[in-house]
């Protein structure tokens, strides 16, 4: 599946009042890895931004001036998203603008991109996984261990790729452990916590093939343990074990 993991900002809220977007930031992710592609544009609104809003992003109407307005981009926007799964924390905040903006060029066909793109709000996900909880950017990144000391103020494109390490993390690790042989189809009627009879692995079977990790692998795994450690005040468990093996 393709993914774009977009973030908008904006001059205010909400849209209704009129504000529009100043800022668009998508990085792209197929078959669960960032691809290095990316959509990034400053956008002139014809419009002042709220002081509350220039002190969220930094984004100044004199930065603005002779940037691009929204349809000198729209087509190029809109071939980026087309036919992805759109990845966004509060997905009706930078939708309801998206929409807007469209709506304003008179493109009524792409005014819903939701007919265009399936939408999956992080936000939503997090408060199913971590009800009562803080569940911002911030705070999911303090909770999955994502670096994002580089997020003085919000941006875009810088956002996008923080929520898209984010994602990746949340929904990557193994969430339940099952010795289970074979669960059968009836897993999703009462019986998931059933588990049948393990099956033995022949000793004749050819054996798996052994792939190393490589340096370069090695050194995102040590950097991604000193983010851990980091975050939780004390050396990651991995660490431990090894240096307790080493002993």
């Amino acid at each position: 599946m393709r993914s774009v993991v977009l973030d908008t900002e904006t001059t205010g809220m909400p849209v209704t009042d009129g504000h529009r977007i100043i800022e668009i930031g998508c990085v792209e992710i197929i078959g669960r890895r960032l691809t290095g592609r990316h959509f990034h544009v400053y956008l002139q609104p014809d419009r002042e931004s709220d002081e509350g809003a220039i002190g969220v992003h930094g984004i100044t109407d004199q930065f603005l001036i002779g940037k691009p307005r929204f349809g000198e981009v729209a087509d190029e926007f809109f071939e980026f998203i087309k036919g992805s799964q759109l990845i966004i924390h509060n997905a009706a905040f930078d939708v309801g603008f998206i929409n807007n903006e469209f709506a304003l060029l008179g493109q009524h066909d792409r005014a819903d991109i939701s007919q265009h793109c399936s939408i999956l709000d992080t936000l939503l996900m997090a408060r199913e996984r971590h009800p009562g909880q803080r569940n911002s950017l911030d705070a999911l990144c303090k909770r999955y261990g994502v670096d994002n000391s580089g997020r003085e103020l919000h941006g875009a494109l810088l956002d996008s790729e923080i929520l898209a390490d984010v994602y990746l993390t949340m929904t990557g690790g193994q969430t339940s452990l099952s010795l289970a042989g074979n669960t059968g189809d009836g897993a999703g009627e009462g019986g998931a916590g059933q588990a049948s009879e393990i099956r033995r692995l022949s000793a004749e079977r050819k054996p798996g093939r052994i792939i190393r990790a490589s340096e370069s692998e090695l050194a995102e795994h040590q950097a991604r343990l000193e983010i851990i450690a980091k975050s939780a005040g004390g050396p990651a468990l991995w660490t431990q074990l090894a240096e307790a093996a080493a002993q």
